[in-house]
C-alpha cells in the first residue's frame, strides 16, 4: 500500500513500524536450520496481494521473482526480473508483518539498483541486450552480509540478428555493489547452435547450504543436449541442480533432475506451454524444496507443485555433457508435498520461496511469491503456510 503523505498519518506509520520491531525483536532469528523430519505438509494461512503497479521511490514495483528472508533484521529482500526495461536492474528491501497467522501487510522501505563489474547501472536491450541482465533469484548470505543473484542470460538465434550472453550467479553487497562472479560450468555457456540453455529457461532458484558453505542453483528447463522440453501426459524432462563451492565460487557438482509433464494442454494445442523448477529452498542436510511452476497458455492460473527433493544418492554428471545417452545415471529422489491446485484458490505464477518467521504457535513459516509480469491481469500473491 502507498503511505499517505499527511504528517499525521506518517507519525501513525512510523510508531506503528517501531512498535512492531520493539515487540518482535526478542524473537528474531539469526539462523534458519530446517531438518527434514519438520516437513510433512504444508498448511495454508493467508494470501496478500500487493497492488498492481504499485510505485515506490519512482520505481514500478513487479516482475518479483525472488524472495529471502533475513531474520537477524526481521527484512525480507525481494527481487524483480525487469530488464532495465522500466526502471534499472533492482532488488527491494521490505517488511512483512504478519500478525494472528496472517499478512497484515508488507511496507517496502529500500530499492537498490544492480552494478556490474565497472560499477554501472545495467543497461536495457535497446542500448545493449548482449549485457542486459534477466533477474531471478536471490539469497542473503549472513556470514559475509552479500547477496547472491542469478541471471538467466539471453539467446537470440535469428537469420538476422545473434544474441547469446551467458546465464550469471552473481555476488553483491547488500548496498547492489558489483563483488564477483561464480565460474561457469561448460554446459551452462549460450550457444548459437542447440546445444547448451534454451532462453529463458535458465538460473531460476538459489539457494545456501552447508552453513552457507554451499550454493546450489537449479536451471529451469531441459538443456538443448539434454533432451526436449516438458510436454503433456508422460513427456517429462531432465534439468540440472548445480553444486558451487560458496567461496571459490566455483562448480563442484551436478545433479540429475526429472520434472513433470505441463500439467495441462495449450489453446490451441500447439501454443506455449512449460513445466519447470522456479525456486529451490535448503531444507536439511542433501535435501531442498523444489517448485515446479507449470503454464500453458490458454490457461491464466499457474500449476504449482511443492516437492522435496533428496540429492543424497544422485550421480555427480559434472563431467555429462548430454544426459541424452546416460540411462544409468542415478537422479535425484522427489516426493510430493503440496499441489496448489488442492488448495481451491487462485494461484498465479510463483516464482520465489523462503522461510519467515516462526508463527504464534511456535511453528516455522514459508513464503511464496509471484512475478506479475508487469501484467494487469496477473498477481504479485505472497501466499503464508505453517510447515507441519
Amino acid at each position: 500500500m502507498k503511505f499517505v503523505h499527511k504528517s499525521s498519518m506518517k507519525r501513525y506509520y512510523f510508531t506503528y513500524f517501531l512498535l512492531y520491531i520493539f515487540i518482535n525483536s526478542s524473537s528474531a532469528e539469526t539462523k534458519q536450520v530446517v531438518q527434514t523430519s519438520d516437513i510433512n505438509h504444508l498448511k495454508f494461512l493467508d494470501e496478500y496481494d500487493i497492488p498492481f503497479n504499485k510505485n515506490f521511490k519512482s520505481t514500478s514495483v513487479g516482475g518479483l521473482s525472488g524472495i529471502d528472508y533475513n531474520p537477524s533484521q526481521q527484512i525480507y529482500y525481494l527481487i524483480s526480473d525487469d530488464r532495465s526495461q522500466k526502471n534499472p536492474a533492482r532488488f527491494y528491501k521490505a517488511k512483512i508483518i504478519i500478525n494472528k497467522n496472517k499478512i497484515d501487510s508488507v511496507y517496502f522501505f529500500d530499492v537498490r539498483f544492480f552494478k556490474n563489474n565497472v560499477g554501472k547501472l545495467y543497461p536495457n536491450t535497446q542500448q545493449d541486450p548482449s549485457r542486459t541482465p534477466d533477474p531471478e533469484a536471490m539469497r542473503y548470505n549472513p556470514t559475509r552480509n552479500t547477496l547472491i543473484w542469478s541471471s538467466e542470460g539471453e539467446r537470440i538465434v535469428t537469420q538476422n540478428k545473434i544474441v547469446l550472453e551467458n546465464p550469471a550467479v552473481t555476488e553483491i553487497s547488500a548496498d547492489g555493489n558489483y563483488i564477483d562472479t561464480f565460474t561457469l560450468p561448460p554446459q551452462l555457456r549460450m550457444q548459437a547452435t542447440e546445444s547448451g540453455p534454451r532462453q529463458n529457461g535458465v538460473f531460476e532458484g538459489v539457494t545456501f547450504a552447508d552453513n552457507y558453505k554451499t550454493l546450489f542453483v537449479s536451471v529451469e528447463e531441459p538443456l538443448f543436449n539434454d533432451g526436449s522440453r516438458a510436454g503433456i501426459d508422460d513427456s517429462t524432462g531432465i534439468v540440472r541442480i548445480i553444486k558451487f563451492n560458496a567461496a571459490t565460487r566455483k562448480p563442484v557438482a551436478q545433479y540429475a533432475y526429472t520434472i513433470d509433464p505441463v500439467a495441462h494442454p495449450a489453446s490451441p494445442v500447439n501454443a506455449f506451454k512449460l513445466n519447470g523448477i522456479s525456486d529451490i529452498l535448503l531444507a536439511g542436510k542433501n535435501k531442498l524444496l523444489v517448485i515446479e511452476r507449470s503454464y500453458s497458455t490458454g490457461r491464466l492460473q499457474c500449476s504449482i507443485k511443492v516437492y522435496l527433493a533428496d540429492i543424497s544418492n544422485a550421480d555427480n554428471i559434472n563431467n555429462v555433457t548430454s544426459l541424452k545417452h546416460h540411462p544409468s545415471i542415478n537422479f535425484v529422489s522427489k516426493k510430493l508435498l503440496l499441489n496448489m491446485d488442492s488448495l481451491g484458490i487462485y494461484i498465479d505464477n510463483i516464482e520465489g520461496v523462503t522461510f519467515g518467521p516462526r508463527l504464534s504457535n511456535g511453528k516455522r513459516s514459508l513464503i511464496f511469491i509471484s512475478d506479475n509480469n508487469f501484467n494487469f491481469f496477473e498477481k504479485t500473491q505472497l501466499l503464508l503456510f505453517e510447515i507441519d
